[in-house]
């Protein structure tokens, strides 16, 4: 009559967002499997295999690691980011930052040290080629 239910694979959370609204402080470590977006504050470090979205109220303080990221409010700390890093015009980025691509919007505030890392890619022989 009830079946347990499996646990769901990361490709299942494919297109799902976790969101944290404004007004909200968080103090501690966020990891998440899927997209997130933060309105409100996060004090403390995140980590994601996928999207981070920082919306026009959200302010993070701390380290992030993530797949891509779109900054539109503050950020302040470590940012490691694997693919694109986009800076809307409202954007304000101070501290670290490791990226694969980056676009930033005229207006957008980055005052940061920056390091372009390029993406490894194997070729037919099984050597890395750079």
């Amino acid at each position: 009559m009830f079946s347990k239910k499996e646990k769901q694979p990361y490709t299942d959370l494919l297109g799902k967002t976790n969101r944290i609204v404004e007004a909200t402080q968080i103090k501690g470590d966020i990891f998440s499997a899927a997209d997130f977006r933060l309105d409100g504050e996060l004090i403390g470090n995140f980590t994601s295999n996928g999207k981070l979205v920082i919306g026009p109220t959200g302010k993070v303080v701390g380290d992030v690691v993530c797949k891509s990221a779109e900054i539109e409010g503050v950020f302040k700390g470590k940012l490691m980011v694997a693919e694109l890093l986009n800076l809307k015009a409202t954007a304000t980025v101070e501290g670290e930052v490791v990226i694969g691509k980056l676009a930033i919007e005229p207006g957008a505030i980055f005052t940061a040290n920056c390091v372009m890392k390029i993406p490894e890619t194997n070729t037919s022989d099984g050597t890395d080629s750079k």
